[in-house]
């Protein structure tokens, strides 16, 4: 998931900050998903994959 989100964030051209504001999270929280650091909980794994357009496995898995 850590270098997918990197990925689909970077392809829209948002940064840490913008993508945590649509989430409603901060943006370490964003650097530490995108890091491995930390995993986002499961509504906003799905959110996360509905607001890029990916299926939850493509999110997760790949």
């Amino acid at each position: 998931m850590t270098i997918m989100l990197k990925n689909l964030r970077k392809g829209r051209r948002m940064t840490q900050e913008k993508l945590a504001k649509v989430f409603h999270i901060s943006q370490t929280s964003v650097s530490k998903y995108e890091t491995g650091e930390a995993l986002p909980d499961i509504e906003t794994l799905v959110k996360m994959a509905d607001f890029f357009g990916v299926s939850l496995d493509e999110f997760i898995i790949r």
